[in-house]
């Protein structure tokens, strides 16, 4: 673990509980939650407020699904929860299969409650990995909390500090991978980086066995209306 914390703090990482804490709360995940602005990108939007992804965080998500499936013999969860719908949002989740997005959600502790009765997920067995203001009420719930870092905003930064609003605040930012920063740190934490590696590099059967698995979700997409959220179906 002390080599593991060198690489990330040398990177710019922080740790708001020693690794091994963070390891051992890990053990009791079975979602992680993103935030998309901010997170996946650098929170930029077109004239049509949509916003990215780049292609390293998608990949650090899958390589770190295919890490826990290596762990525990399961896929977690993987749910986007962002204040906007977003159709770059809605392509990624259903080219990776995660499980699902809540959009338009401005308290987003009001997921939680869809999470326990359609997924069984308490949020003590959630992770969530977000940037903002608008996350802070999730973030205060969730099991396990990972910051994406941007120093333009110094006294936010020590506010969830302060308040240890998360386990790890990332050394990058949402537009420089600090999403793949995270993600490659949780697989560090779970001891199986070189052989999550190794696996996907040989494609090995147990890839093969996890892609066959992991391309049998079936997303589902919320979005906010009279009666709270509710499930619909893209048009895209």
């Amino acid at each position: 673990m002390n080599d593991l914390e060198a690489i990330f703090t040398d990177a710019g990482g922080e740790f708001n509980e020693p690794p091994i804490a963070i390891s051992q709360k890990l053990k009791s995940i079975k979602a992680f939650l993103f935030d998309w602005d901010g997170v996946f990108n650098d929170g930029r939007k077109d004239h049509q407020a949509s916003s990215g992804f780049s292609e390293g965080n998608a990949m650090g998500i899958n390589m770190l699904r295919f890490s826990v499936y290596l762990l525990h013999g399961f896929i977690p969860g993987i749910f986007i929860v962002t204040g906007e719908e977003n159709p770059s949002a809605i392509q990624l989740v259903k080219r990776e299969y995660y499980d699902g997005a809540f959009f338009g959600v401005k308290n987003k502790v009001d997921i939680l409650p869809i999470l326990k009765d359609k997924s069984a997920l308490p949020p003590e067995e959630c992770a969530f990995v977000f940037d903002d203001i608008l996350d802070l009420s999730l973030a205060k719930k969730a099991g396990l909390r990972f910051f994406i870092r941007n120093k333009a905003h110094p006294l936010l930064v020590d506010y969830i500090w302060k308040k240890q609003c998360c386990e790890y605040m990332s050394g990058h930012d949402g537009g420089n991978d600090g999403l793949r920063e995270c993600c490659e740190l949780i697989i560090g934490l779970n001891g199986n980086f070189d052989a999550t590696l190794d696996n996907r590099v040989k494609y090995s059967s147990k890839y093969v066995d996890y892609l066959e698995r992991r391309n049998s979700v079936q997303p589902c997409f919320y979005r906010p209306n009279t009666n709270g959220l509710v499930e619909f179906i893209p048009a895209l």
